[in-house]
């Protein structure tokens, strides 16, 4: 069993982009701009878009953050985004998921511009995904394949098993996987909560990713041996032994799974740093103006 450690490969994206960072601020006289939409104070948002700000400072690019009450209006909000579409100096833009109920997630989406939406998650992005043009990649897919990039671990010809169909990751991930390109080429199977016989077809998987969002779902009896398991979920679980109050597991029973896997992510520092390599690599994108030029 190999243990796919996340943050090392983190580290090292961070630290190649760091370098195409100076180059270009000298070039251009500034650097690469993430802004974030944070709509109320939930622990978890608060600490996720933290996270992404620090990473921008590591590799050199700038962050902003716009903090707005839970209680504000749709269209509040959709006038923030707005204001951030037409600043020159902001090159991506993400709004923090999820947001209030009394507020549309796909309205605020689509009124981020295609060209800022460095989520990957507007309409025309995802469309450009799906027939093969470019765009930005939606985050924690976008970290997935670059995962198995630099662990070397082989994807064409591979069957595949994505176990969650969110538009987040699940879908765009079997999306991504069954391109025809060096990374991909793999035999996808989409399996959701309606899925029959999930652990017989889970079993079949070369290459297996549960993004379901149910704690330690995934058990032995859902992998064979030799597989490579990609484990999406992150729960925060009570834990009186640790200062926090809690730990967080994923959705693989992670010490049972494990002896079965030839490669497996952990959780945390498995898929959730690659997340934000994702979000980083797609600002870096919209500033050079990779996509949208």
């Amino acid at each position: 069993m190999i243990l796919i450690d996340g943050k090392e490969i983190a580290n090292q994206i961070k630290a190649e982009i760091a370098q195409e960072v100076k180059i270009l601020r000298e070039e251009r006289g500034r650097a690469p701009h993430l802004a974030a939409v944070l709509v109320g104070n939930d622990p978890a948002s608060e600490t996720y878009v933290a996270n992404k700000e620090k990473a921008c400072f590591e590799v050199g690019m700038s962050s902003s953050v716009y903090k707005i009450p839970a209680d504000t209006t749709e269209e509040k909000l959709i006038e923030t985004i707005e204001f951030i579409n037409n600043d020159t100096e902001i090159d991506g833009l993400i709004v923090q998921l999820p947001i209030p109920k009394h507020i549309s997630a796909n309205r605020v989406i689509e009124s981020i511009l295609p060209q800022k939406d460095v989520d990957g998650f507007h309409p025309v992005n995802v469309g450009r995904m799906v027939i093969g043009q470019p765009c930005y990649l939606p985050a924690t897919p976008f970290g997935i394949s670059m995962l198995l990039e630099r662990n070397k671990i082989e994807t064409s010809g591979k069957n595949c098993v994505i176990v969650g169909r969110s538009n987040i990751v699940g879908t765009p991930l079997s999306i991504m996987l069954s391109r025809n390109n060096p990374l991909a080429n793999c035999t996808v199977t989409l399996c959701h909560s309606r899925t029959k016989d999930l652990a017989k077809i889970c079993k079949t998987a070369d290459i297996l990713v549960a993004a379901i969002g149910q704690c330690e779902m995934i058990t032995a009896d859902y992998v064979k041996k030799g597989a490579t398991v990609i484990d999406v979920g992150i729960h925060r679980v009570a834990d009186s032994t640790r200062k926090s109050g809690f730990r967080l597991k994923g959705d693989v029973k992670f010490d049972e799974v494990a002896p079965l896997t030839e490669y497996i992510t952990p959780v945390p520092g498995g898929v959730g740093p690659m997340t934000i390599i994702g979000l980083i690599m797609n600002t870096l994108k919209a500033f050079k103006g990779e996509i949208y030029s």
